[in-house]
């Protein structure tokens, strides 16, 4: 009983002594050069997103696939992409990952697919993933072109790492851990309405403003918006104030205070 008490409390104080250190000034400089959303947080929130970058690059291992080297450029520029999502305050540093997995370019990965009938195995070429266990996978080519295009709605980053944290407590299903039952409610209401709205306006042959890959599945509505919230809020806020509320309460964030 007392290890179990123990170990979170010796990680806090880990994590505290973190959020103390002075942010290296090289790091600081990819931030700047790589992170277009930071020079719109106030000084307050500069200084909370440091420290969560300090925590993430501490606890978070990088490896690198295909021979690529993983540079402090790549792991600083995710860490700061990903922590984004963490002014929620639940800070809990997407618990169950423990590998970021990062290829030089898209990949190909191998995909069961059933019809209910035939099970079939087929090669996807991929962009990034969020594996159930405790490892996600990014392809470094599209980092750097989604940090040079932020305000097209598509991020690997953004998109992956909501994936983990709505796997946080199980399978991914488009509903996050949310503070109250009211939330869950509302979450439910506001994110069906506008799911089922993206697919009906697909099936229709309409314009969307929200990715047609978010009417794959509710999780992959969740991270799709994701992006759409950070990079193109005033679309957002236009066609869907709603969910654009919700994700608001969310992320803690005001993104169309930025553009």
């Amino acid at each position: 009983m007392l290890l179990i008490i123990v170990q979170p409390l010796l990680l806090q104080l880990q994590r505290d002594r973190l959020v103390q250190r002075t942010f290296p000034e090289q790091w600081l400089a990819i931030v700047n050069r790589n992170v277009a959303i930071y020079a719109h947080l106030d000084r307050d929130q500069q200084r909370e997103l440091q420290g969560h970058i300090q925590i993430f690059l501490k606890e978070k291992q990088f490896i690198g696939c295909l021979g690529l080297l993983v540079t402090e450029e790549m792991r600083v520029t995710i860490a700061a992409i990903a922590c984004i999502l963490l002014f929620n305050r639940r800070h809990t540093y997407f618990p169950n990952l423990r590998s970021i997995l990062i290829y030089p370019n898209a990949y190909v990965a191998t995909e069961t697919v059933s019809d209910g009938l035939v099970v079939q195995e087929r090669r996807m070429t991929r962009l990034g993933e969020s594996w159930k266990r405790d490892q996600l996978v990014l392809a470094w080519a599209q980092i750097a072109q989604d940090i040079t295009q932020w305000q097209d709605g598509q991020n690997v980053v953004l998109h992956e790492f909501a994936h983990q944290l709505d796997q946080e407590e199980g399978l991914a299903e488009g509903v996050p851990i949310l503070p109250r039952q009211s939330d869950f409610d509302l979450w439910a209401k506001v994110m069906s309405k506008a799911y089922l709205e993206l697919s009906d306006r697909l099936e229709r042959g309409q314009k969307v403003s929200i990715n047609s890959y978010g009417a794959t599945s509710p999780a992959e509505f969740f991270a799709v918006v994701t992006e759409t919230f950070f990079e193109k809020p005033t679309v957002l806020v236009k066609n869907y104030p709603d969910l654009y509320a919700v994700l608001q309460s969310y992320y803690h964030l005001n993104p169309i205070d930025w553009y």
